[in-house]
């Protein structure tokens, strides 16, 4: 079979490849704790489910908008007013097929083939590749965990090269849970404008910030493509939802490319969308957030206890990012050995870049807390038998 060149530039998704092993497991019978996936383990809440039946009786299941339905775009600006005190036009936003569909509709629009993109080492791995299936050359800018992983302006002006036209980047961040206040988002704005680039900032684990202000990009650089979704806060993965906030200049573009990439997106999931935008179900996202937060506090100190290195407690997200020197020195053979022997599935850092990746592994805390409780015990005995 002949294949585009293009392919084997690509890498694998290894949280993908670590859950595909845990369903292996589950089908023989196992009892898997899963910390792999960034999937919150929540039940809908009543009123999207009800949504999405009404939906389905009103037979809201043809083609909408590429761009999305006009009440949902409305929704999402009314939500930055809420949540940021931002006044953003409806126009301005493109409902999509999930954040990954918005991160393809940029990589298109903005990368020609031979450009360089920056991005952060470690950071969300399909990143690199969205950059690459355009022609584009991923560029990496280490941060460390003594620096909170915090990527800065001073940084991007040392890696920024002849060929690079863009920067990507999350505020909180993934795998790290790095949180990038307002100065630091005003500096890499600035430096970013400065070299005539392109900022993206991904903000889809807005809402799950436990420590300190919540800042959006938009808030500082008004020009910035901004990256959101349905699937972590509002705990709605599978519903495959996401938006994407453009300048205008942008929007007719990026409503061809969305007409060709997938026509439009589930119009079932855009209903159910409009009612998690709802102030009852916002109330009860943010008391979910409080017990993500619990789920983190434990989770920090036990694997600590266990000797995992977090100099840091992650400020937001899903994610706890450690190091396992001292206990390992190979993180995907780590993550097999927990696996198949503890019956703990977590993911090792080489997912997440090069820099210091084979000695960092990433936990999920979206299990409620026995659950967590389950898995720090299992991992106790294990460590102890070896």
């Amino acid at each position: 079979m002949r294949r585009a060149r293009r392919v084997a530039t690509l890498t694998s998704f290894k949280v993908v490849d670590v859950l595909e092993a845990v369903e292996r497991l589950q089908s023989q019978g196992r009892d898997i704790v899963r910390l792999e996936a960034g999937q919150p383990a929540f039940a809908t809440p009543a009123r999207v489910v009800e949504a999405t039946r009404r939906a389905l009786a009103e037979e809201r299941t043809r083609y909408t908008s590429a761009l999305g339905i006009e009440p949902l775009r409305e929704a999402i600006a009314d939500f930055y007013r809420w949540r940021h005190g931002l006044t953003l036009d409806p126009a301005r936003i493109a409902v999509t097929t999930g954040s990954s569909a918005a991160l393809a509709l940029l990589g298109d629009l903005l990368i020609e083939p031979g450009d360089g993109v920056v991005l952060t080492d470690p950071g969300y791995p399909c990143n690199a590749n969205f950059v690459r299936r355009a022609g584009g050359e991923p560029q990496w800018i280490p941060v460390v965990a003594e620096q909170g992983y915090r990527l800065t302006a001073a940084a991007v002006a040392g890696h920024w090269r002849a060929n690079t036209v863009s920067a990507w980047l999350a505020s909180p961040a993934n795998p790290t849970g790095a949180v990038l206040d307002a100065d630091a988002l005003g500096e890499l704005a600035a430096e970013v404008s400065r070299r005539r680039g392109t900022l993206v900032v991904d903000e889809i684990y807005h809402g799950l910030i436990y420590d300190g202000p919540e800042t959006s990009v938009l808030e500082v650089a008004a020009d910035a493509f901004v990256i959101n979704s349905f699937s972590k806060y509002f705990g709605m993965t599978g519903w495959r939802l996401g938006w994407l906030v453009a300048p205008q200049a942008a929007m007719g573009d990026l409503n061809t490319l969305a007409q060709n990439f997938y026509i439009s997106p589930s119009s079932i999931a855009q209903h159910a969308a409009l009612a998690a935008l709802h102030p009852e179900v916002l109330a009860e996202l943010e008391a979910r957030r409080e017990e993500l937060r619990c789920r983190r506090d434990f989770l920090v100190a036990a694997l600590r206890e266990l000797g995992f290195a977090i100099p840091r407690v992650p400020a937001g997200g899903l994610y706890v990012y450690a190091g396992i020197d001292g206990l390992a020195d190979d993180s995907e053979a780590f993550c097999r050995e927990m696996l198949e022997r503890a019956g703990v599935a977590f993911t090792p850092g080489t997912d997440f870049g090069t820099h210091r990746a084979r000695q960092c592994v990433r936990f999920s805390y979206t299990e409620p807390l026995p659950r967590l409780e389950l898995a720090v015990e299992r991992l106790r005995l294990a460590l102890a038998q070896r």
